[in-house]
């Protein structure tokens, strides 16, 4: 038996490393390439992996790991930092997708706990692919990203209520059950309040305790015990142990120790998350795809599309555009991790039939397939949707009319796209020399914010012609794109050079491989904020070894008025400022002139220190004052504090000097 488990998950990784390089060099995501894995090595394809049994038991594995470590990862902090995001745009999206979900399902002719089932299971969507999907390309700061982001959360929390629902539904298939849903629902408030005691009490001193020890083996078992034995509580009272796991390490995350946790776990994370979607994969059926696939193919337009339309109402409500809404929407239209736990649980129950059960699977893993490429293809989709229907007008009455430019056109101008921190900053400099400048935001209540503070700040979605036009675009002396969506960022610099070839446009982005895009598209200057750090870096670096501020900048404006050329590929490496060259390794030091030194009452023309040692006293400190370049005839007393420049050799020649031939103790000039 322990023989044939090993042979199983040396199969697993070893398919999976071909199918993942394989994906790789067609670069294809990661994520689905698991699940194909799976699909192939599963007993319904390949037939390499053949025990079905120790396969769900795998599955089940992979499925509490990966739980633990996601309830590590979430944070009840994050509900408060996201708060509208989380309630109204993932509770919108989940309350009418269970509602529509289980409505058709019951008019197609299932029994009501069925369709509430098949409503869980429609409503869920995978947080795996999602964040990374959204983190590979940079967009999870966006305003869709983040939208997205609060979705997920607000469905990681139903996932809890929904776990205890399933057993009373299970018995209501059989008649009635109201009031047991009811009692599910105030057992799922109780099991919640449960956990967030332990969190706040017997876990912190617990943990605190074993942290005392200093050992890691001993803190890694410590958090470990924390999730079995919260898994087992939980399944004692009548939960399942994913439910159990995901709860323990909710515990650990709001502990101190959360982060450390994570930190000690986080090698095992993806050897998790890849075991459950191999796993998943190897419950498809391929004789059912190949038999219905009609049936699959339109199972997953449904469920994507109308997912995507329901999940961009709850934006729509927020003041969000049209285009911000359904990326969001779009981005969470999958069906996820937690609900092939209700379904594996719903099929244990009797609750879920095996022929739906195998239609689920089949369209649930093929939505998770298509989901990295509608990320990746979803702004070049809306682009075609918008051409044929104003994405603004497909929610109408959710945008906020006032907010409206209802100020004098203004003339050279500058039109800020975007209100981050960025378009906070530069806001603040172009009024702190009294030049005019209009804000657009997509983000409505920021938007009010802004105006209240007396901003000329207005709602609008700056890659719209009309928006731009409205703002001004074809009088105006510069366009600034201060926002962190790649794509929206390409749009607004295509149409703002065609509505003004005179404008003078700066675009930020956040990678280098957008640069050559976005000139061509018309930006005169592209500032990425990977070789911007780069450029602080070696700034800093080379003031610190005594480069003189004005070669500094006179590289660093070079750098920058070649597009950075010269940091692209292998060009870094001929990075050089011709009068650094032979420039010594120098270094300022702190020495204290102590009561037993012999320097104390000399002259600093007569203790030696430049002509023995090298060095050079740059200032004194006496007391509170500070004496800059003393002269030869300053006479030093104990307790001066002298700053002295020099190689480090030098440097340590000085300090046995000053010490009478011992070396004292020296601290780096900050």
């Amino acid at each position: 038996m322990q023989f044939q488990l090993l042979r199983d998950l040396a199969i697993i990784f070893a398919g999976s490393l071909l199918v993942i390089l394989l994906f790789h060099r067609l670069k294809l995501p990661a994520l689905p390439g698991f699940i194909v894995a799976g699909v192939l090595l599963g007993p319904n394809a390949l037939g390499l992996v053949s025990d079905v049994h120790q396969v769900e038991s795998l599955a089940e594995v992979g499925v509490i790991l990966l739980l633990f470590t996601i309830g590590i990862e979430f944070s009840l902090s994050r509900l408060r930092e996201m708060g509208r995001q989380v309630v109204i745009g993932g509770g919108a999206q989940v309350l009418l997708t269970v509602g529509l979900s289980a409505a058709l399902a019951a008019g197609l002719g299932l029994a009501w706990p069925v369709a509430v089932l098949v409503g869980f299971l429609v409503a869920l969507s995978s947080t795996a692919i999602v964040l990374k999907g959204l983190a590979d390309k940079g967009e999870i700061d966006t305003p869709h990203g983040r939208l997205a982001t609060g979705v997920l959360i607000f469905q990681d929390l139903c996932v809890v209520p929904m776990m205890l629902v399933l057993p009373y539904l299970a018995g209501g298939s059989g008649g009635g059950g109201g009031g047991g849903v009811a009692w599910a629902l105030t057992k799922a408030g109780l099991v919640v309040a449960g956990v967030l005691v332990l969190a706040r009490t017997v876990v912190p001193r617990a943990l605190s305790e074993i942290v005392k020890t200093r050992s890691r083996e001993l803190f890694l078992i410590a958090v470990i015990l924390v999730g079995t034995l919260t898994a087992l509580g939980t399944a004692a009272a009548g939960a399942s142990l994913a439910l159990g796991a995901f709860l323990a390490g909710l515990v650990i995350s709001e502990s101190d120790y959360g982060h450390q946790a994570m930190a000690e776990l986080l090698p095992f994370r993806d050897v998790f998350i890849s075991l459950f979607f191999v796993t998943v994969g190897m419950l498809v059926q391929v004789s059912f795809l190949r038999d219905h696939p009609a049936l699959a193919v339109a199972g997953v337009a449904a469920i994507m599309g109308g997912k995507s339309a329901l999940a961009a109402l709850g934006p729509a409500v927020l003041g969000y555009s049209g285009r911000v809404a359904l990326l969001a929407g779009l981005a969470v239209s999958q069906i996820g991790e937690f609900s092939f736990v209700l379904a594996r649980q719903g099929r244990g129950t009797g609750l879920l039939p095996e022929g739906l059960y195998q239609t689920f699977l089949a369209v649930a893993v093929l939505t998770m397939l298509v989901t990295p490429f509608a990320l990746q293809s979803g702004p070049a989709l809306l682009d075609g949707l918008e051409r044929l229907i104003p994405l603004d007008r497909l929610l109408p009455g959710f945008r906020p009319q006032a907010l409206t430019p209802v100020e004098e056109p203004l003339t050279d101008h500058v039109i800020v796209a975007g209100y981050g921190l960025n378009g906070r900053n530069l806001a603040a400099a172009l009024r702190s020399i009294r030049a005019p400048y209009l804000i657009v935001e997509l983000n409505a209540q920021t938007v009010r914010q802004a105006r209240a503070r007396g901003e000329p700040a207005f709602y609008g979605d700056a890659t719209r012609e009309e928006i731009l036009r409205g703002l001004g675009a074809g009088r105006a002396r510069m366009f600034v794109v201060a926002i962190s969506d790649p794509a929206a960022t390409r749009r607004m610099v295509r149409v703002a050079r065609a509505l003004n070839p005179r404008i003078y446009i700066i675009a930020r982005t956040r990678y280098v491989v957008e640069m050559p895009e976005l000139t061509r598209l018309g930006a005169d200057v592209v500032i990425p904020e990977e070789f911007e750090t780069s450029i602080e870096i070696f700034a800093r670096v080379l003031a610190h070894y005594g480069v003189p501020r004005g070669d500094i900048e006179r590289l660093v404006a070079e750098i920058r008025g070649s597009h950075y050329e010269v940091l692209r590929s292998d060009a870094a490496g001929r990075l050089s400022l011709d009068a650094v060259a032979g420039v010594p390794q120098m270094a300022i030091e702190r020495m204290r002139v102590s009561p037993q030194s012999p320097l104390a009452g000399t002259r600093l023309a007569a203790t030696g220190l430049r002509s023995q040692t090298g060095a050079l006293v740059l200032s004194v400190v006496r007391g509170d004052e500070e004496v800059a370049t003393p002269g030869p005839q300053f006479r030093l007393a104990a307790g001066d504090v002298l700053v002295v420049v020099g190689q480090p050799h030098q440097l340590h020649a000085a300090a046995r000097l000053v010490a009478g031939n011992s070396v004292v103790s020296t601290q780096p000039q900050k």
